[in-house]
């Protein structure tokens, strides 16, 4: 393990880039050149792989720990695995959680948008009246990442009262988009 982690230090580290950076120095002698040359180095923030290898070297090294000085390989890896309820959502299934979440966020913000550019308030309206839906995401998210526990059910009762307020406030909306959007159309006509 000892070597492991030399290793991955030595090559995972910031090296020095001896390229030349232009910069203006100011000195009172009269002979001073305006180019100096720095070395810049790298950060580890900056090179993915290198922070991913010491980021595993380090899980590695925190599992022989966890294990103990007189376990095997096999052991300290098996210590890592985490038990989950019957309950627990699968890998997908949070990936569609999460998806549906951030598409109705971007969904928010591109309805603002186009309100804001084209000049239309009844569709930062709408975007406004999103906002009770994505709460009652949130609630469902929630609820489900503590494994549906009992004692958050009124998290339960809070989605379906968002759902029926944002269900109302959306209709709301579309009743003034299409309200305005007929005024442009009356306005329009010679």
């Amino acid at each position: 393990m000892a070597i492991a982690s030399t290793s991955t230090v030595i090559f995972c580290c910031a090296k020095p880039d001896f390229r030349r950076i232009p910069s203006l120095s100011r000195t009172s002698s009269p002979s001073f050149s305006p180019l100096v040359s720095r070395i810049r180095s790298r950060s580890l923030i900056h090179d993915p792989i290198s922070l991913s290898g010491l980021i595993g070297t380090g899980l590695v090294a925190a599992a022989f720990v966890a294990a103990g000085p007189d376990t095997s390989a096999l052991a300290a890896v098996d210590s890592l695995q985490l038990s989950e309820p019957a309950n627990a959502l699968s890998l997908p299934t949070w990936a569609v959680h999460v998806s549906s979440v951030v598409e109705w966020i971007t969904a928010m913000a591109l309805v603002w948008k186009y309100g804001e550019r084209k000049g239309y308030e009844s569709w930062k309206g709408l975007s406004w009246a999103m906002v009770p839906l994505l709460g009652g995401a949130l609630c469902a998210c929630t609820w489900h990442f503590f494994y549906n526990d009992e004692s958050l059910e009124v998290l339960v009762a809070l989605q379906g009262a968002l759902t029926v307020i944002g269900n109302i406030t959306l209709c709301i909306a579309a009743f003034r988009i299409n309200k305005s959007s007929s005024k442009l159309e009356i306005s329009e006509k010679p």
